[in-house]
């Protein structure tokens, strides 16, 4: 009796000892596999992504900024710690192995923020993107701006059992962008094609010349003009194939100074002009760099800023600085659906809807309307800053998206 109640003590004395000397599933596991962080960059959280093959072979992903297998060395490891080198973005990170987290310091251009990477895939939370099945037809589509040698990829989305209903051309912001205007995961143009679909509406939305699945096209030298003839093709190829009732242009941003620069020339049965600029550019970008940075801002007038952009040689924006929408706007006699966010500090909200209101020529359809706390992606935010867009999970306002299906139905009687 007294050796059964010795080896009943001995077990539970060696029990702690024996969980003590066990190794931790990162130990027992190795570190191969994915592991997940969000680096604090001070202007916005960055999530990071690291990749460890069975035999140490490493790379990063930066989803966000949709770089990914960027080149990576692991250049030590212990049983509970790693260092990593990523000379490509002159970027290392070294850590403490604790279980299934990863805790230390990442270091970029001499630049140190702590990163702690737990094991896991990385999954954007993103829960306005379309998910099949569609109640709706689509098709891939191609036409041509003949003149500049570009051939534009698209994507035509046709509601089910309408006959000839109305459609949009869906026409990006400024930089190269896919058909979907994709930015930090988000993809707003899917996102408006899939609810103008479901109520009634085709869509045509096309990859930037040059970008994506679009080819040809000099984008370098390309300016608002030259982008805005892909879009006049769009509006040609829409018109020939005699699907439509109406056809308009839907423009974020720079694509909405194209639907006015088309809108100009007749073109346009109707135009929904999401954050497009009426003012003057050198203007706009003066306000927008105010707003954005404050009393850092590195221009304090318009003299200034475009010396200094004239030292760019940058043929879009040498253009940009100098084109006036006025004229454009002026000229535009169809119905205009203006949208702002109340804080946009990309195209500011209120001196362009007035520009709108005060020089679009009268239309008992026009419409004008500013979105309190909404940003230049039509994002609900706290700030307005770019650096939140990628933070946050909405793509664009339901509110928004309901404004523009229901105007246009209500404009052409759907």
């Amino acid at each position: 009796m007294r050796k059964k109640n010795r080896l009943v003590i001995l077990c539970h004395l060696l029990l702690p000892i024996l969980l003590l000397l066990m190794p931790s599933p990162s130990q027992a596991q190795g570190i191969s596999g994915t592991w997940k962080g969000e680096l604090n960059t001070r202007m916005f959280k960055l999530p990071i992504v690291m990749h460890i093959t069975a035999d140490e072979q490493c790379t990063l992903d930066s989803p966000q900024q949709k770089a990914n297998d960027i080149p990576a060395e692991l250049l030590y490891r212990s049983d509970d710690s790693i260092s990593i080198s990523c000379p490509t973005i002159n970027a290392s990170y070294t850590a403490r192995i604790q279980r299934d987290t990863l805790s230390g310091t990442f270091t970029q251009h001499g630049q140190k923020m702590p990163l702690i990477m737990i094991a896991g895939a990385y999954e954007a939370r993103r829960p306005q993107t379309p998910q099949p099945p569609f109640p709706y037809a689509t098709e891939e589509v191609q036409f041509v701006n003949d003149e500049a040698g570009a051939t534009l990829a698209g994507t035509l989305c046709l509601p089910a059992n309408v006959e000839r209903p109305p459609v949009v051309l869906m026409v990006t912001g400024s930089g190269q962008q896919n058909r979907d205007e994709e930015l930090f995961l988000h993809r707003p143009f899917a996102v408006l094609a899939d609810y103008l679909a479901r109520h009634g509406i085709a869509s045509l939305r096309y990859d930037d010349r040059n970008y994506a699945a679009s080819k040809g096209g000099d984008n370098a030298n390309a300016t608002t003009l030259d982008l805005a003839e892909d879009a006049h093709a769009g509006i040609k190829w829409l018109r020939h194939s005699g699907r439509f009732s109406k056809v308009g242009l839907l423009g974020h941003s720079e694509g909405g100074a194209i639907g006015f620069i088309l809108g100009n020339k007749g073109l346009l049965d109707f135009i929904v002009s999401l954050a497009g600029p009426a003012l003057k550019g050198d203007t706009l970008l003066l306000l927008q760099q105010k707003a954005a940075l404050g009393p850092l801002a590195g221009f304090a007038n318009i003299e200034s800023l475009r010396a200094n952009i004239l030292l760019s040689a940058n043929p879009w924006l040498l253009f940009y600085i100098d084109y006036d929408p006025k004229s454009d706007i002026a000229g535009t006699k169809c119905p205009v659906f203006a949208l702002n966010g109340s804080k946009d500090i990309q195209v500011i909200s209120a001196p362009n809807l007035d520009a709108l209101r005060n020089t679009l020529p009268p239309n008992k359809h026009h419409q004008f309307k500013e979105y309190p706390e909404l940003n230049h992606l039509f994002q609900h935010c706290t700030t307005g800053h770019p650096k939140e867009y990628g933070t946050i999970e909405e793509t664009i306002s339901e509110e928004v998206l309901s404004d523009i299906a229901e105007w246009i139905r209500e404009c052409f009687g759907r």
